[in-house]
């Protein structure tokens, strides 16, 4: 037998774990018998595997007869980190989970932190605005991704070009609200860092226009295309016993016919307020998540086009909590190299009140205390339910910070959608539940 090839006696025969080698030649050693199979790994660094996931595969010639998922290849800290910054701080962590949705990781850990300070009416109304408008670009951004990396997996290259290139509009608006295109700590405790720049409103409303138009390029390449078809169609299927027992949530949970968003079930900031349709599909499989996805942009443009609507009506509005104890200062604006503080505002804390000066130094360093206890508070993200845990000890910083991520929990999927399928139906299940390592490995 090849070094390549080692074999080991199951109650189900032989089992070979390929290690490397050339194919052919391990091919052609195991031989030809039926009830022998082989394991092989698929990842972490395999393009189609969403970053550093592993997955073990046990064929059958073509067929996985068990699939296993080995996560922990991107382990960040990030939860245990929070414990050791103050709260606000914590934002600049928990932002980094899902990279491509850090907007909603943000929020969700921001809407925790107000509501054990007790604080949640005190947001005003503006900031909850602004927070609907960036996730819903967010969410847009998002998809961008998951359709067209989906589709270029799948063999598709001309979805992937037409997917970036609205991606990059939306994360230009990032950039010219926030300073930063992607992980950006823009959502604090108590509203946002700091307000729109005068022609944000403007600028997002042409935004929208072009999106609705170039929206429709990916949809002549790929609805009903009879190759998409044959590759997505009753592919990676798995139904809603299947995903109320794994607590699937997200698209793959609407792909069964179940309207479950947290927006419209358990609204926060403000979407009660907001008209938009829950997208479902009732194919429980690829097609049907493919299909929810790109329906799911237009639904966030007319939430987007609503949120402009009311900033224009709250035009000069506060971005922040009036508790001077709690809020970090928002009344800025990016100064002359696009970053920082205003000089004015600068001048204005430093050179007229000493005691002002103080209150900033000390509640930048120590930060502020908030009351013992422990909440939970889930958002709808692109993937799923995002659940932020925070457990507080009275402190300055958390006790304890933890997520209940979308990509995690989804991710146990994998193997009853793939099971008892060919290979080549792998990549397009995994594409289909979007998993992001970060959200998997915090």
């Amino acid at each position: 037998m090849s070094t390549f090839a080692s074999s080991r006696e199951t109650t189900e025969g032989r089992i070979y774990s390929v290690t490397g080698g050339d194919w052919d030649e391990v091919a052609r050693e195991i031989g030809s018998a039926k009830e022998e199979r082989v394991i092989v790994n698929m990842g972490p660094q395999h393009p189609s595997t969403h970053g550093v996931l592993r997955l073990m595969l046990e064929l059958e010639g073509e067929t996985i007869t068990e699939l296993r998922c080995g996560i922990g290849y991107l382990h960040t800290g990030i939860e245990k980190n929070t414990e050791f910054r103050t709260w606000t701080q914590g934002v600049t962590f928990v932002t980094r989970m899902d990279y491509l949705s850090p907007l909603f990781n943000e929020t969700a850990y921001c809407l925790a932190v107000e509501k054990l300070l007790n604080i949640t009416d005190q947001v005003p109304e503006r900031a909850s605005v602004i927070r609907v408008l960036m996730m819903e670009l967010n969410r847009i951004s998002s998809h961008m991704v998951a359709l067209g990396t989906g589709a270029l997996e799948l063999g598709a290259m001309a979805p992937m070009f037409f997917a970036f290139r609205e991606r990059e509009k939306v994360l230009d608006i990032f950039e010219m609200v926030s300073g930063l295109r992607m992980n950006m700590a823009y959502v604090r405790p108590g509203g946002v860092a700091q307000d729109l720049p005068s022609d944000t409103v403007p600028k997002i409303r042409e935004l929208v226009k072009e999106l609705r138009k170039n929206f429709k390029d990916n949809e002549k390449l790929l609805v009903g295309n009879t190759i998409w078809m044959k590759r997505t169609k009753d592919v990676g299927y798995l139904d809603l016993a299947g995903c109320i027992t794994l607590g699937v949530t997200g698209p793959v949970l609407r792909a069964t016919g179940m309207p479950w968003d947290l927006r419209k079930t358990q609204p926060y900031c403000g979407y009660e307020d907001y008209k938009f349709d829950v997208v479902t599909a009732d194919t429980c499989d690829v097609y049907g998540r493919f299909l929810i996805r790109m329906q799911e942009l237009e639904q966030s443009l007319r939430i987007i086009e609503q949120a402009c609507d009311k900033l224009e009506k709250l035009e000069g509005a506060p971005v922040m909590v009036a508790d001077k104890k709690i809020a970090w200062p928002a009344q800025l604006a990016l100064g002359g190299d696009g970053l920082g503080n205003s000089l004015e505002h600068i001048r204005q804390i430093m050179g007229t009140s000493m005691e002002a000066l103080i209150h900033h130094f000390k509640i930048v360093t120590e930060g502020f205390r908030v009351p013992a206890g422990q909440v939970y508070v889930p958002i709808e993200s692109p993937r799923g339910e995002l659940g932020a845990h925070l457990v507080s000890d009275g402190g300055t910083r958390p006790y304890r910070v933890h997520f209940r991520t979308p990509s995690f929990s989804n991710l146990q999927a994998t193997s009853a959608m793939c099971e008892g399928s060919l290979i080549a139906d792998i990549v397009g299940a995994v594409a289909s539940i979007d998993p992001v390592m970060g959200d998997v490995d915090r």
